[in-house]
């Protein structure tokens, strides 16, 4: 028996709920169902943000918002110039979830609750008569005439029209492969880095504002780092684990990364500044206390990789002694030995490729009536709320067109 619906959307998460809930707010006639393979709807939402779920970012301005997606910027402009962060706070304002902006631009809900997102959802649901079913793992999708034919691994489904918003999902892929798409290669992105380095060993929890670089590539970013048990994470190294997500993993995840611990200050100025230090403390030992706007222990840390004694005074610096902390403070060294995944947020590059989707409608050029919302397609972004708002732009555009 098949079971035929207007619209199937393949995957109950974020993306697919919201797609879901605004095609059916538009047009209440349409028979829609969610086909989610797993038993509960909506898990990535549910640890999303450490539980709290970060639904969008506080950046109002579309040209701005873009910035945050290292694949998918030039794509992205059109569709927030139509369904921004603003929109997604009144969107969900209406259907009675307040969100509140954080010290770092990140939303959450007033209630700091990730189930907060996930009732809803369901409860939209439900009111419209979407039907969610759960259990149905797509093992086919092919189309017939005018018609989308799903077979899941119990049940066989029809639809005029399909969407896909199953995430990154290798199997889902390789079916839209054989319907003709490309798929560009997943690799990981938003990843921390494993150091062993005698400098950090015992300094986890320390974090500072610095600026890294990849050796040999233009890769660069600034922002808080923090020290971990297993080498760097914070926003310093997640923005770059996204933006060199393709280049690290050909790398094989074994590169050599610059710090400057000074953020924007050079080795010369760096060398300048620690002059002036040592007339002005003279008689005080160097590794006593930290100059600079980071804390004692890491300071006493790259003292000591300068070759300074614990006991030295400023005034019995060398001039050599100078040039190798100013260059430990604006240029350390560390050896990258492979990555960590970084909290819950698993997030991919990769997907289908870009080129072959009409971003107005989200429909797939190739075929049509169907179309994807989500990170299905070759879209991510960096942590703080911005893969979510690709999730309910797309889903917003996508239910406008449908």
């Amino acid at each position: 028996m098949t079971q035929n619906f207007d619209i199937i959307i393949v995957g109950g998460g974020a993306a697919g709920f919201f797609t879901a809930i605004n095609i059916a707010e538009k047009n209440p006639k349409l028979k829609i169902a969610i086909l989610e393979r797993g038993k509960e709807v909506l898990s990535k939402v549910r640890v999303s943000g450490g539980g709290r779920c970060n639904v969008t970012h506080a950046c109002f301005e579309p040209n701005e918002l873009v910035k945050f997606y290292p694949r998918g910027e030039k794509e992205l402009r059109g569709p927030f110039h139509q369904f921004c962060s603003g929109d997604t706070i009144e969107w969900f304002e209406k259907h009675g979830v307040e969100l509140k902006i954080e010290e770092d631009g990140r939303m959450f809900p007033v209630s700091n609750s990730s189930q907060t997102i996930i009732d809803c959802f369901l409860k939209a649901t439900e009111k419209l008569g979407i039907k969610v079913l759960t259990g149905q793992s797509v093992q086919s999708i092919f189309k017939k005439e005018d018609c989308w034919k799903i077979d899941t691994q119990n049940e066989n489904f029809a639809a005029e029209k399909l969407v896909m918003a199953t995430g990154s999902n290798p199997k889902i892929w390789e079916m839209l492969q054989t319907q003709g798409h490309a798929i560009v290669s997943p690799v990981p992105s938003l990843f921390t880095f494993n150091i062993k380095d005698p400098r950090i060993k015992e300094l986890p929890g320390v974090a500072a504002q610095v600026t890294v670089t990849v050796k040999d590539t233009k890769l660069e970013s600034t922002g808080p780092l923090l020290i971990t048990h297993w080498g760097m994470s914070g926003p310093a190294v997640l923005k770059l684990s996204a933006w060199g997500a393709r280049i690290l993993h050909n790398k094989n995840y074994q590169f050599t990364i610059y710090v400057n611990w000074l953020n924007d200050v050079d080795t010369e100025d760096a060398e300048k500044i620690l002059k002036d230090l040592k007339q002005e403390h003279a008689k005080k030992t160097v590794s006593k206390k930290s100059p600079f706007d980071f804390p004692n222990r890491l300071w006493e840390s790259l003292v000591l990789a300068s070759g300074i004694d614990t006991e030295t005074k400023w005034a019995d610096l060398s001039k050599n002694q100078l040039q190798q902390l100013a260059s430990q403070l604006t240029k350390a060294t560390f050896q990258v030995n492979g990555k960590s995944t970084f909290k819950e947020e698993f997030v991919t590059a990769g997907g289908i490729d870009l080129k072959e989707i009409n971003f107005k409608t989200m429909e797939s050029k190739l075929h049509e009536n169907l179309y994807f919302a989500g990170e299905i397609v070759n879209i991510d972004a960096i942590t703080g709320g911005f893969n979510f708002q690709n999730a309910w732009t797309s889903g917003f555009i996508l239910a406008n067109a449908i």
